[in-house]
């Protein structure tokens, strides 16, 4: 549906056209425009946002994601919610990156606060912010990112009784957990729920990462059923770069479901090696019947 026809007036007023290549031209809104709009039409920022894309005219700050996500694909990512379990080394780069793709609602979940031994990965912490709220911090620098969209925030232990409440009216749920136990009882609610789960687990120089949607085999044919574990990178940690790296492929399988592009890293696991430059895909079978 087309935005009313005096906001569409406004930002045609506002937009003006640029070369994206290839003589191509799209029209674009700056961000001071755009947020006069919102005070004008007394709507959100988000609205606004929204609106512009319907109108075929781009808010400057997505013009670069629009090559790989075209209009319809950004407007698919401001109008979803992506919940994000965990805001450590993980889930930090998750939530910024999220935050600058334009994921118009993010749902941020972690009970921890920042310490010491956070500052040589996680990418929210600095010595200002020691022994604070994780899901605080997160969320400030959410609003410093993109101010337009919507920040939901929960400083809480996921568990079973738990769990369903905080990721229903979700569109995504992304896995930044440190503890298997943890990761089970997320996968088991959006199998629940209905809900695609993007894993992402880290230790030293390896990082893994695979997309579940219901009815895939998921964890279970990775770790096997009734495991207890805390993640392996509680004893052998992590060079700051590692976090970062899977960090980045989970928030690329997050746009690849919310968009429609691209082919999901699904019913295989896709494991890394840094240490010697290695990179296996391994089958994990095909979705339940």
């Amino acid at each position: 549906m087309k935005a009313e026809s005096s906001l569409a007036k406004l930002i045609g007023r506002c937009s003006r056209a640029v070369a994206v290549g290839d003589g191509a031209k799209l029209r674009v809104i700056s961000l001071d425009d755009s947020r006069a709009l919102a005070v004008r039409s007394s709507i959100t920022p988000l609205e606004v946002e929204i609106a512009c894309l319907e109108n075929d005219v781009v808010p400057m700050r997505y013009l670069r994601n629009i090559g790989t996500s075209g209009i319809e694909g950004q407007l698919r990512l401001l109008r979803s919610t992506v919940a994000v379990c965990g805001a450590g080394g993980l889930g930090g780069s998750v939530i910024e990156l999220l935050a600058r793709q334009g994921i118009g609602h993010l749902v941020i979940i972690d009970n921890g606060r920042f310490v010491e031994n956070n500052l040589n990965r996680q990418i929210m912490s600095d010595e200002d912010v020691l022994r604070q709220s994780k899901v605080k911090v997160a969320a400030q620098r959410v609003r410093r990112i993109n101010s337009a969209i919507k920040v939901t925030k929960y400083s809480t232990y996921i568990d079973s009784s738990s769990v369903d409440g905080l990721l229903t009216g979700c569109d995504v749920v992304v896995d930044a957990l440190d503890s298997l136990t943890s990761r089970m009882v997320v996968e088991s609610s959006c199998r629940k729920l209905g809900l695609p789960f993007v894993h992402g687990a880290i230790a030293g120089y390896c990082g893994q990462v695979m997309t579940v949607l219901p009815g895939d085999k998921g964890l279970a044919a990775i770790y096997g059923p009734g495991c207890d574990l805390r993640g392996v990178e509680a004893v052998t940690g992590n060079p700051s770069a590692t976090p970062a790296a899977i960090a980045a492929w989970e928030v690329l399988e997050v746009v690849k479901l919310i968009t429609g592009t691209g082919e999901l890293v699904r019913n295989r696991l896709l494991f890394v090696d840094f240490a010697d430059g290695s990179l296996e895909s391994i089958p994990l079978g095909q979705e339940d019947k």
